[in-house]
């Protein structure tokens, strides 16, 4: 049975028997930022300070986590807020999956985004998890990639919908046509034995419907903006592996991730299934409904924003406090791991402010 890779994605990690509804922890198959350490969380909480000034204090401050795991990430928050301020948080937990045992009472958990929010909405590599589909552009134009969920055998399917080529000719441009680079590297002297068969492939879209893929955001920014939308006050955040329009991949990044390591994308329910966000899309989405300007940066600089010191310590303080040190070096090791770009560094944070004035990268 062939699929649109949009519903295979929802069967596979949302469905009866779907990676995030079935299955075991999803961080036992990858790892986060929010796993890495409670340097993410203390950043975090510094944001949520900053958040709580510009509101007032109110007597209730929501934060919601979209994408949450088993509430790591929320329970580290209320375990690092003072008493005052712990007082007054409301953990809203939005996951398909059933209530993890052992969360603490304190954190709510269900499958939606709440109506009203005032507060801090959290989606920490929740967006690149939203179902899309895959295109590849033929002599035609583009057309829609199906795939079997059983073999991952992929065919051409129907052409786009007009609003996915709207979508695409806004926020996806074309790559370079790869058959023309292949002639010039033929004329140039370069041979190779498969280079007939490469510039027919090129040329036809690809072999077996590959060729230029590109993957359709909207339902992200989709699912994006309506998220926003329940925020009445406060301040949404988007944290995941993203790219922006100058600089898409050429072939997609549909991904699988199983037992921490990156495998073919199985459609099972047996592993993660992902692919990368295109923030600067949802950024627009999200605009349009906060009616706000936005901040879009890596996470290298969200994070030194708010406080997070990559610096190894001083040697002199290991004479002097050697468990200092330790502590110290501990802590700069998890910050190089979060801000590394070849790794956990690569995400991008978006921020967008909803009735509140705050700049995001002043907040300490």
């Amino acid at each position: 049975m062939m699929l649109r890779w949009r519903d295979a994605m929802e069967r596979a990690l949302y469905g009866p028997n779907g990676f995030f509804v079935a299955g075991a922890n999803p961080a036992a198959h990858f790892r986060t930022s929010v796993h890495a350490s409670p340097v993410l969380a203390g950043c975090l909480l510094r944001q949520l300070v900053a958040l709580d000034e510009a509101l007032g204090r109110p007597a209730r401050l929501d934060v919601v986590d979209v994408g949450a795991g088993r509430g790591e990430l929320l329970r580290a928050l209320r375990a690092q807020a003072g008493p005052e301020l712990a007082a007054r948080l409301r953990p809203v937990a939005v996951e398909r999956a059933a209530r993890p045992n052992h969360l603490p009472p304190e954190i709510d958990w269900r499958p939606e985004v709440p109506a009203r929010i005032t507060g801090l909405l959290l989606a920490t590599e929740w967006l690149d998890n939203v179902p899309l589909d895959v295109a590849v552009h033929t002599p035609q134009g583009w057309r829609l990639v199906l795939v079997d969920p059983d073999t991952g055998e992929e065919a051409r399917g129907p052409a786009l919908p007009p609003d996915d080529t709207a979508w695409l000719t806004r926020w996806w441009p074309p790559a370079p046509a790869a058959a023309p680079m292949i002639r010039e590297f033929v004329s140039a002297g370069g041979s190779d034995p498969d280079v007939a068969s490469l510039i027919v492939a090129a040329e036809d879209g690809g072999a077996g419907g590959g060729g230029a893929r590109v993957e359709i955001g909207r339902a992200r920014d989709e699912a994006w903006a309506e998220a926003v939308g329940r925020l009445e006050r406060g301040l949404a955040l988007a944290v995941d592996y993203g790219h922006l329009r100058d600089a898409r991949p050429v072939d997609g990044t549909v991904t699988g991730y199983r037992d921490g390591r990156q495998v073919p994308p199985a459609l099972d329910g047996s592993c993660d299934v992902t692919a990368h966000v295109a923030m600067d899309s949802v950024a627009s989405a999200g605009e349009r409904v906060a009616r706000c300007a936005y901040t879009l940066v890596s996470q290298r600089a969200a994070l030194r924003a708010l406080g997070a010191d990559g610096g190894r310590p001083p040697l002199g303080l290991a004479a002097r406090d050697p468990a200092g040190y330790l502590r110290a070096l501990a802590a700069a090791s998890a910050v190089a791991e979060l801000t590394d770009p070849a790794g956990l560094g690569g995400h991008l944070w978006l921020w967008q402010p909803v009735g509140v004035p705050l700049d995001p990268l002043v907040a300490r």
